[in-house]
Order: C-alpha cells, then sequence, then structure tokens
C-alpha cells in the first residue's frame, strides 16, 4: 500500500505521519476477543460476557426445549365458546353467591397479575439474564402473560361484568392488595435502571426476585383461584372459564419449572450467592407467601363451597410450598403437608386436544391459512 508521501496527490488538510503510520497497521483479526465467535464456554445465565445476540452454540438447551414446549402450547381465548358461561351467569340460579363471588375475586386478582408478571420479565428480568436461550424464552414468556390478561379480560366482556370494579380490585380489596404489595418491591429492584448485576449483593438481590415470581407468584399465589375455578367446570358450571384456566395453569406451570431451572443454574454457577442467611431470607418469603395466599382462600370462601372450604387449602399451600423449596435445594417448611386436590396434577397434563370440560376447541390458524385482505 503505498503512503500519501508516494503519491503524486496533495496531502489532506491537517494530514501527520501518524495517520499515515494508522493507516498501514493491519485490521484486527477475528480471532482477537472483541469479535471472536462465541464459545460455549464464556456463556452465562448472568454477568455473561458472550455476545447475548448469537443465540447458539446453545449452552443451556433445557431453555431452548421449553420455548419450543411453549410455541407447541400455543392458544388464544377466542378458541373457547363463552356462550354457556353466559347464560349460567345470566341465570338467577345458575350459580350461588358464593359461587359468584369466586369468579369475581379470581378475576379481581388475575386481570392484574399476569401484566405485573409481564411488566416484570421486559423491564427487568430479562436485561439481567446474559445467556440468549433463557432470553428467547422469557420472550415467549411474556406473550403468554399478554394471552393469559386477555383472556381474563375476554371472560370479564363475556359476562358483562363492571369492569371499573374487577381491573381495580387489586387496589380496593384487602387481600389482594395484600399480595400485591408483597411482590412490588421485587418488581421495582429489577425494573430500576440504576440496578446492575455484578456484585454479590445486587446478585443476591436478581436471584431473591427470581425466587419471589417463579416460587412464588406462578408458584403459589395462582394456585387458590386455579383449583377454585377448575372446581367449577367439574361441576360442569362456567366450563368457558374453567377450560381457559387450565390452559393458563399449564402455561404458568411450564413458567414457574423454567424459573426453578434458571434459579438452579444461577445457583450452580455463583455458588458464593447461595448462603445460609440467604436461604433463611428465601424460606422466610415462601412462608409469608403461604400466609398471603391462605388470606386470600378465606376471603374467596367465606363458607364452604364446591366442596371446598378454606381449611382444605391451607394443607394444600403448604404442601405446594414445600414442593418449591425441594425444588431450589430448601428444607421443608411443613413436614408432613399431603396434597387433597390430587385432581390438580391431570389438570396440568392434560393436552388441548382431550378437553377435560367437553367444550368445542377451535384450533388456532397457521400461518398459511390467515387471510391478508
Amino acid at each position: 500500500m503505498l503512503s500519501f508521501e508516494d503519491d503524486s496527490r496533495p496531502l489532506p488538510r491537517g494530514y501527520t505521519a501518524a495517520h499515515d503510520a494508522a493507516a498501514r497497521e493491519p485490521e484486527p483479526h477475528f480471532d482477537d476477543i472483541k469479535y471472536r465467535r462465541v464459545r460455549v464456554e464464556d456463556k452465562r445465565v448472568i454477568n455473561g460476557a458472550a455476545d447475548v445476540n448469537q443465540l447458539v452454540p446453545f449452552k443451556y438447551k433445557w431453555a431452548w426445549e421449553k420455548y419450543l414446549a411453549g410455541c407447541a402450547n400455543h392458544w388464544m381465548p377466542q378458541e373457547i365458546n363463552m356462550s354457556r358461561d353466559i347464560a349460567t351467569w345470566k341465570d338467577p340460579n345458575g350459580l350461588t353467591e358464593d359461587e359468584r363471588l369466586i369468579v369475581k375475586r379470581n378475576l379481581g386478582f388475575f386481570v392484574t397479575a399476569d401484566s405485573l408478571a409481564a411488566n416484570n420479565i421486559v423491564l427487568g428480568t430479562y436485561r439481567h439474564i446474559t445467556a440468549p436461550e433463557c432470553r428467547q424464552y422469557l420472550l415467549r414468556q411474556a406473550f403468554e402473560e399478554a394471552i393469559h390478561t386477555h383472556a381474563y379480560q375476554y371472560i370479564v366482556e363475556s359476562l358483562g361484568l363492571d369492569e371499573g370494579e374487577i381491573f381495580n380490585a387489586y387496589h380496593e380489596v384487602p387481600c389482594i392488595r395484600a399480595k400485591d404489595e408483597f411482590l412490588i418491591p421485587f418488581i421495582d429492584t429489577l425494573t430500576d435502571p440504576a440496578f446492575k448485576t455484578g456484585t454479590p449483593e445486587n446478585d443476591q438481590k436478581l436471584l431473591k426476585s427470581l425466587i419471589v415470581f417463579a416460587c412464588i407468584m406462578e408458584g403459589l399465589f395462582f394456585y387458590v383461584g386455579f383449583v377454585q375455578i377448575l372446581a367449577l367446570g367439574r361441576q360442569n358450571k362456567m366450563t368457558g372459564a374453567a377450560e381457559q384456566y387450565q390452559y393458563i395453569l399449564r402455561d404458568e406451570s411450564m413458567h414457574c419449572n423454567f424459573g426453578i431451572d434458571l434459579i438452579n443454574q444461577i445457583k450452580m454457577e455463583n455458588p458464593h450467592l447461595w448462603t445460609p442467611a440467604f436461604r433463611e431470607e428465601i424460606r422466610a418469603l415462601i412462608r409469608k407467601g403461604v400466609e398471603l395466599e391462605y388470606a386470600y382462600a378465606e376471603d374467596t370462601m367465606p363458607r364452604g363451597v364446591l366442596g371446598l372450604n378454606a381449611p382444605m387449602f391451607k394443607e394444600y399451600l403448604r404442601f405446594i410450598a414445600n414442593r418449591r423449596c425441594q425444588q431450589i435445594g430448601l428444607d421443608e417448611l411443613y413436614p408432613g403437608a399431603t396434597n387433597p386436590f390430587p385432581w390438580m396434577a391431570e389438570m396440568i397434563d392434560l393436552k388441548k386436544e382431550k378437553n377435560f370440560f367437553e367444550t368445542r376447541v377451535i384450533e388456532y390458524q397457521t400461518g398459511g391459512a390467515l387471510s391478508w385482505d
């Protein structure tokens, strides 16, 4: 390559010998650390240095498989026929007052709960996770949270409920407000623009928030409501709403399982975070979650209904809390707790094509079937 001194053309204004030397510097090689291709060993769930824009090579294949499973389970609220629910709700004798309270309390909690979950993912969790496979699942999860919010809105609209009453219940109903107020500080931690991981203290804050959302919100706070609405469906009441809750339960079970895998992966890669003091803090949070959800059960069922009563839920919540503790490597909080609702496991495992409530399922249109007119 000729320098400008060897060229007959005039030198550019301001040009010096240093510029000429720089022009002769070789281009950086792609094996330079800044440009090298992503290696599996460089990837980490948090505080990773690998390029987050490169999905492969896979390191966390379990996260990719959960993303594919989520896509395979896709559904939309409009698939479910709500005509029987509408007729039941309008019939003065269709439901008892206790059953109507359960429906309205459930919708009052869930219509905003999934929005809180989506905001936590999109505005918080996603930017702190540096494994693109895990980010891929989080994007799918955020969309599913939007579908769930849509489903609850669809039920509210179908039944002709007072939208203001239902959507503002998280401000107006104490047992719902208490659960949301428990969650909000953990959302605020991750969504704070100034919050960054990279120190043991902040990494523990992230891990704590992930545990709260996977094990307590999605893994505990949703379960009283799921049992109540699905119990209605088992008695051939509100079958459209129950079918939607069945699909939501299946989605949320996957969210919970993904979150637990994410938590355990972070623990494996950062064992210094899992201190005895931190473990005790998590146990206390789970215990508080059980208390809040049991208070919700008492409020939604002041009397026995659907063959259910609040004391049954105390045992159930303790059983679930033990399960969540075991899944993340903690000792049981309530030794000997048993599951009074074994049929709930069947609900999670049901395939969409084998609908428990015998309502008609309309298959979601694939891209090739959509009209672009």
